[in-house]
């Protein structure tokens, strides 16, 4: 499903507040924006139908789930196809330790986020769910000492167009290519 771009800016300060407290009662939220209690509610469906809200989370604190450790964890690709690709990104959202990873371009193929309780259950955790699938070449480790996400998206709908390279990254197929070629470069 294709996200809808053309938000006006009312969609986009119903965005902001939402993504800055998103426990908002609708009553709050519409005269927040100027709109009536339907009108905002309406929008905020359509919104959520165009896929543009994905989800409403709350941030909770790592140590009171027993996380006392994260790590980013840099994964080099054995082999590069898309089946090799497709299964390692199913493998990783099977981990329930996982909590993000990222597919790049350049010298390592995915930065995977993972929260663990301990050393010990990280050097398992990689032993035993990462360093043994068929894809991996090899691994670095980072330790994460502090982690802060920004409450809001930058707005960018008024910026140049995007370039073709961006665009190719955009899709995971065409990622895949786009990475092959920056590679067959060097």
């Amino acid at each position: 499903m294709a996200v809808p771009t053309d938000l006006d800016r009312i969609d986009a300060a119903l965005l902001a507040a939402l993504r800055n407290d998103g426990r908002r009662s609708n009553k709050e939220l519409a005269a927040q924006v100027g709109l009536s209690p339907s009108s905002c509610l309406e929008r905020v469906k359509r919104l959520r139908a165009g896929g543009v809200i994905r989800g409403v989370h709350a941030d909770v604190a790592p140590a009171a789930l027993g996380i006392g450790l994260q790590a980013i964890v840099a994964v080099r690709m054995r082999h590069h196809s898309l089946e090799q690709y497709r299964a390692f990104r199913a493998h990783l959202l099977s981990i329930p330790e996982v909590v993000a990873y990222y597919n790049l371009t350049g010298g390592e193929d995915f930065l995977v986020h993972v929260m663990v309780r301990s050393t010990e259950h990280l050097y398992t955790l990689l032993l035993d769910k990462v360093t043994t699938r068929p894809e991996v070449d090899r691994i670095q480790t980072s330790l994460v000492f502090e982690a802060v996400r920004r409450p809001a998206l930058p707005d960018l709908r008024g910026e140049a167009a995007a370039s073709p390279s961006a665009q190719a990254a955009a899709s995971p197929d065409r990622a895949g290519a786009l990475r092959r070629a920056t590679r067959s470069l060097r």
